[in-house]
């Protein structure tokens, strides 16, 4: 099959590019800065020669948008919603301009899109999708604003002979190099792993093998269309997600941080707090309803594997 993954050259487009590649499928990947034989250039915006790659394609995958891990400043903020929003516009308008548009649109979306809740979990039919929860900084509404027109832009795309799928995406937990879980596992050995304004707010997460195994499944299953979580199915709280990660790693003990201390170590990082203390408690009711079966479902074993092959890269 012919998979085009707008947006492909971040850790999650390698993730998944690695399993397309390792499965024999023809790979090409759309970039703003095309360096290899396998990318092309686009500008995320606008048509251009690069719509030839969808036309004859059987699945484009757009992962298109501004990395969150940023200061939330309104700047930075309008570039996350116009990267999503344009880059969703353009590739449905070159799906619906093609004289063999592909079967699937799998769309990266976001976990984000629910409300701060730790209460019961998220999922596609009983979730609530987030706002102006009380008792939360107001900006943390403008991330679910995001999610939101992301996804309404696909919704709305005319696109009759493509299946469209909105993937719901939680942290992708790899051992790749500046990942998610580099940055937690760095902490970890550090001694700096521990709960964060108490940490019970809820950690959603998905090992990088299910996430691409995921993909390759919901590709698969032509009865499948609109949002589905790509979370494990056990989404669980942040000082409890850190101590299995910390037990991995064999680090007995993780200082504790409050919130002004998070503030100051996102500033530092150039990062924002939300991606530390919002919660999000998604499962994968669509996915378990459909017949798929985790490989890791569970976090103490996950972080188990992830830590082994962290240090397997290391060591090479």
């Amino acid at each position: 099959m012919k998979f085009v993954i707008p947006g492909g050259t971040g850790q999650v487009g390698a993730i998944l590019k690695r399993a397309l590649d390792a499965a024999g499928h023809d790979v090409v990947v759309l970039s703003r800065h095309p360096a290899g034989p396998d990318e092309v250039h686009w500008d995320g915006a606008s048509l251009g020669p690069w719509a030839a790659e969808i036309d004859g394609s059987d699945v484009v995958v757009n992962l298109a948008g501004r990395s969150v891990n940023c200061r939330y400043t309104p700047a930075n903020l309008r570039e996350m919603m116009d990267s999503r929003v344009h880059s969703a516009r353009v590739v449905g308008e070159a799906i619906a301009a093609a004289a063999r548009p592909p079967a699937v649109w799998l769309q990266m979306s976001t976990a984000t899109v629910y409300a701060h809740r730790f209460d019961a979990p998220h999922d596609e039919t009983g979730g609530v999708i987030g706002g102006a929860e009380p008792g939360v900084p107001s900006y943390w509404g403008y991330s679910v604003d995001i999610a939101k027109a992301w996804e309404r832009e696909q919704q709305s795309a005319d696109t009759p002979h493509t299946r469209k799928v909105a993937l719901r995406a939680a942290m992708v937990m790899s051992p790749d190099r500046g990942g998610v879980f580099d940055v937690l596992s760095r902490l970890a050995r550090f001694g700096l792993g521990g709960p964060v304004a108490g940490g019970g707010q809820y950690v959603s997460w998905i090992h990088d093998r299910d996430f691409a195994r995921a993909i390759e499944f919901l590709v698969a299953r032509d009865d499948i269309e609109g949002p589905v979580n790509l979370a494990a199915p056990g989404p669980l709280p942040q000082r409890a997600f850190m101590r299995a990660l910390r037990t991995a790693w064999g680090v007995p003990v993780g200082l504790p941080a409050t919130r002004w201390m998070a503030e100051i170590g996102a500033f530092v990082l150039r990062s924002d707090t939300e991606l530390l203390l919002k919660s999000r408690r998604v499962v994968p009711g669509r996915l378990l309803e459909a017949g798929f079966a985790f490989d890791h479902p569970a976090w103490p074993t996950a972080a188990e594997d992830l830590v082994g092959r962290l240090r397997g890269r290391t060591a090479g």
